[in-house]
């Protein structure tokens, strides 16, 4: 006995509606998953932007220390090794 295929009519206008009413529901679908995307995305961005913002000012104050102190150094150097005995 072999199975037969089921055949079924439907209305081409009801064809076309339901159709009509998936693509809705994959652009609705799409839309939310881009939204999603792009805050990711944003969240990612600050991060990275404060961290670039972290180590600037870091680069900034170093170089600032070593310029500000730099005339002190070799009385620096003289004091620790008095302190030291060498």
């Amino acid at each position: 006995m072999a199975e037969k295929v089921p055949i079924v009519i439907v209305d081409p206008e009801d064809y076309k509606n339901i159709l009509q009413r998936l693509n809705d529901i994959e652009e609705k679908i799409e839309f939310t998953n881009s939204e999603i995307h792009q805050r990711y995305g944003k969240k990612l961005g600050r991060d990275i932007g404060i961290l670039y913002g972290i180590c600037a000012a870091l680069m900034i104050v170093v170089v600032y220390l070593l310029l500000l102190l730099y005339p002190v150094i070799p009385n620096l150097q003289r004091i620790l090794m008095r302190a030291i005995g060498l």
